[in-house]
């Protein structure tokens, strides 16, 4: 089933140092940009992450120290990327908790303003848990009918993504095929920050989602415990978090 799609939609992938979020590193980034007449747009970028690539995970992706020595470092490619995906919304497997909170924290250290909060999300992850429980590669095969040859390398998962999310429409009769249904089906959670730290509560107020405070709004919080800003600040949560946390600090002086 052709996706009916108001604006571009961008499926992508990542290939990473590590599943860190606050310290790993991108490696690779391939995006397939569908524009809403079907035409399509691929892009893959190797990454030189400035770090050392562990063997174990060099193990999964394929991507070597070597490999990307003389390739270009995030910021370089940083403001191309944010072009790229202006105006679109986005899609991708695992986006929700992995490939969208670690290219937030990139553009973050790249000193690139990029609101991807404005952009409308979906998950095929997601909607293949909630009707399946498997992974990318049994999603292609359950899906699709074919053996996803490539795996872990980005540009074969974000194309295998695309292919996913157009037969899980052809699937389930239920599933509307537009970008706001499926943006809202394929969301864990109502998230302020991207790793689920801080949500918005049935009030549409940010309260914490772990730790001592969690179900207290963070407004709350801050006014009575001022110390707990330094903490996190201090701590080890993504970029973002603390870029989530500090807008809300100074919006409520």
């Amino acid at each position: 089933m052709k996706l009916n799609l108001k604006n571009p939609l961008v499926f992508f992938d990542i290939e990473t140092t590590g599943m860190d979020i606050a310290h790993a590193r991108i490696v690779e980034i391939s995006y397939l940009k569908i524009f809403p007449d079907q035409r399509e747009e691929v892009n893959t970028y190797r990454i030189n992450p400035g770090v050392p690539i562990p063997p174990e995970t060099t193990a999964i992706h394929g991507i070597s120290d070597d490999d990307v020595k003389d390739a270009p470092v995030f910021k370089e490619i940083a403001q191309t990327l944010a072009n790229a995906f202006k105006g679109c919304d986005l899609a991708g497997f695992n986006l929700n908790k992995f490939d969208l909170p670690l290219l937030a924290e990139e553009f973050i250290r790249a000193n690139v303003d990029f609101d991807l909060k404005k952009c409308k999300l979906i998950d095929a992850l997601v909607i293949f848990h909630k009707k399946e429980q498997r992974t990318l590669s049994a999603a292609y095969q359950f899906y699709c009918k074919k053996e996803l040859t490539g795996a872990h390398s980005a540009e074969a998962d974000t194309r295998a993504t695309y292919e996913v999310l157009q037969s899980q429409l052809d699937m389930y009769p239920d599933l509307q095929n537009c970008v706001d249904s499926l943006s809202e089906y394929s969301a864990h959670t109502r998230s302020v920050d991207f790793v689920g730290r801080i949500v918005y509560n049935d009030k549409d107020e940010e309260i914490f989602n772990f730790g001592k405070f969690k179900g207290q709004t963070v407004v709350s919080v801050l006014a009575k415990e001022p110390a707990y800003y330094s903490w996190m600040m201090n701590a080890d949560f993504p970029l973002y978090t603390k870029k989530v946390l500090t807008a809300i600090k100074l919006r409520v002086r």
